[in-house]
């Protein structure tokens, strides 16, 4: 039974009050006194009044010309029923009573190519007109309007440029590298494969390098956990057929504790179609519009059609290539939760756990993370920051997440849970970190070390058979290559496996997905141990930093997990995650250089530097 839709109680003892009871950090220390208060500080009004949230928009007439010529179809049509009225502002997919049928109609429609996103958005103007007159005859229905553009156009530059949208949804997600390219870096000998290929599905072609999106033709959230019916609702919008059609999102890493302020808009996990969305390919581009309706959600085509008209009066089409730098910025304030002395208590009683001798645990790994909050002048756009991190991570996913006025959770993460193709699944162990050389020689012996490491090497274990495990109870066949070898980024490198699967059933999705999350890597093992301790000792509300991040889509779908991750406020500051896996033989300090490291990524780029008392008063006073 699906539970009542409505905010959990908040987390108490979340990060700002932690700060101010500590007296590490006073919340309106460089405020003005009628300074407003950050979003993710004040009493939502969703969770007073336990609404659904709407994407509804006025209506906006379009006097845009017809042109419907030359459109190809690839459409399915089946037999849905009539349910129950649940929202009246906007589709929430998960009320569906039965998610088990899919919606009557879904459909695809590609147009002509055309030399420029303006000319696209006339085309797609003259579609969406035209369909106002001729309306589809299914009572439930999803309609993916595409237009190729004739030039490869970068899609988080066309969501920058959408950037007055903040009350709507927006996402971005990005895949990693098709190419192939050397996990080792400098050609390190890898004790299997030296070459690793990051494209796991055989459709090169047809898939996106990135995906940028806004509004949502039909968003999926709810305050429980992500359950079969979710997934079943989210699944029945989708289409082997019309592959092009994702629901994008994540999931919080532990829908078990309560929700704090700051994460409350994402609920327990969030998931969006765009309503308007724009796809990079190699060399070339995609506008694209999707239309969803369901009557028995009281979402008629004609309020979805309506809703989309509005949203397209205001899309734009000035598109200005983002720098990959950000500005010199100077930190206004900086406080890591918890704090070094804080850090050091609760690893050693970890380690204590951990200890056989001293402890009747049956723990074996526990992984504990950080949140480092600073706020800058000027301000942190997450896109741009975005953007700038893509600059690090060519072999890592990129995304961005966020509701409707709410912060932005952005990432870089390098590491994969699972990637489904049809009935081929691939996933990834990756754990054990050592920063970089600065040349190759020092380069290779760090690398050395790490592979010798006793320490990581049972850190690394354990995540791989984990994974391993969990593999086989939905796959009749596992394979394990390379076992293990060095797989190297811009700023660290790690031990790393690669699995790969063939599923019993296309249908195990679910279980999939709810048997790799949390892996050891982002929790620990056995896992419920490890995720009641870190419940116990962390005092900051994770969210979604470390739960699955990415998209389901009709025959195929793609997950990352989402660390080296940060929440990202305009006007209000970052919170930056990072976490370390705690085993036995682990030092405290040692890990809390490992968190520095991870941190970097995000503070180096931007190259901050903490500005003096006197400066932050003085940028404060023009604001």
């Amino acid at each position: 039974m699906l539970a009542e839709n409505r905010f959990p109680p908040t987390k108490i003892s979340n990060w700002f009050q932690f700060l101010i009871d500590s007296g590490s950090f006073n919340k309106f220390q460089f405020c003005e006194p009628n300074a407003t208060i950050p979003p993710w500080e004040r009493e939502s009004e969703m969770a007073a009044t336990g609404h659904c949230m709407a994407h509804f928009m006025e209506h906006a007439d379009s006097s845009t010309k017809c042109n419907i010529l030359g459109a190809t179809r690839h459409t399915v049509y089946t037999h849905t029923q009539r349910y129950n009225h649940f929202c009246s502002l906007s589709m929430n997919g998960c009320q569906a009573r039965d998610p088990r049928s899919p919606v009557g109609m879904t459909e695809t429609r590609t147009f002509p190519s055309v030399s420029t996103p303006a000319m696209a958005m006339e085309r797609l103007s003259s579609v969406i007109t035209e369909l106002g007159s001729h309306p589809p005859v299914y009572r439930s229905g999803i309609l993916r309007l595409e237009v190729p553009i004739e030039q490869q156009i970068e899609a988080i530059d066309w969501l920058r440029a959408q950037q007055q949208f903040q009350h709507l949804p927006l996402c971005f997600f990005s895949g990693r590298s098709r190419r192939q390219r050397r996990i080792n870096g400098y050609g390190y000998p890898s004790p299997s494969h030296s070459l690793f290929d990051y494209d796991d599905t055989s459709n090169h072609d047809s898939s996106p390098l990135s995906v940028a999106g806004f509004g949502s033709a039909v968003f999926f959230r709810h305050f429980s956990p992500f359950s079969l019916h979710d997934w079943r609702s989210i699944k029945r919008f989708l289409s082997k057929k019309c592959s092009m059609i994702r629901a994008y999102g994540a999931i919080r890493f532990d829908a078990l504790a309560n929700i704090s302020s700051e994460w409350e808009a994402f609920g327990s996990f969030f998931f969006m179609i765009p309503q308007v969305e724009f796809n990079e390919f190699e060399g070339s581009s995609m506008l694209v519009t999707t239309i969803a309706w369901d009557e028995s959600l009281s979402w008629t085509f004609g309020k979805a059609l309506h809703a989309l008209q509005a949203t397209m009066t205001q899309v734009s089409c000035n598109i200005v290539k983002l720098r990959k730098e950000v500005p010199n910025t100077s930190i206004l304030s900086s406080n890591n939760v918890p704090s070094k002395k804080v850090w050091d208590f609760g690893v050693n009683r970890a380690l204590q756990m951990i200890n056989k001798n001293n402890s009747n645990s049956p723990l074996i790994k526990v992984v504990l993370a950080r949140s480092s909050i600073i706020r800058t002048s000027p301000d942190i756009d997450p896109l741009t920051w975005l953007a700038t991190l893509q600059v690090e991570g060519e072999n890592a996913y990129q995304f961005c997440l966020q509701p409707p006025d709410a912060p932005s959770f952005i990432g870089n993460t390098p590491e994969q849970l699972f990637h489904r193709n049809k009935f081929d699944i691939y996933s990834e162990a990756m754990a054990g970190t050592r920063a970089r050389g600065d040349s190759k020689a020092l380069d290779l012996q760090i690398a050395l070390d790490l592979l010798s490491s006793s320490k990581d090497d049972k850190e690394f274990s354990i995540v791989r058979e984990c994974i391993r495990r969990k593999l086989e109870s939905v796959c009749t066949t596992i394979l394990v290559e390379p076992e293990k070898t060095i797989r190297k980024l811009p700023r660290v490198q790690h031990l790393y496996a690669r699995l790969r699967g063939r599923l019993r059933s296309q249908d195990d999705e679910f279980d999939i997905l709810s048997s790799l999350h949390p892996t050891p890597a982002v929790c620990g093992f056995p896992t419920e141990e490890a995720r009641l301790l870190i419940a116990e000792t962390e005092m900051f509300d994770r969210g979604m930093y470390a739960g699955p991040v990415g998209w389901f889509g009709g025959g195929e779908s793609e997950f990352a997990v989402g660390i080296r991750s940060a929440l990202v406020q305009k006007g209000v500051g970052a919170l930056i995650y990072a976490g370390t896996g705690i085993v036995e033989g682990s030092n405290s300090s040692q890990e809390w250089d490992e968190l520095e490291l991870k941190t970097s990524q995000f503070t180096k780029l931007m190259k901050l530097e903490v500005a003096s008392v006197n400066t932050k008063k003085a940028m404060l006073s023009e604001m």
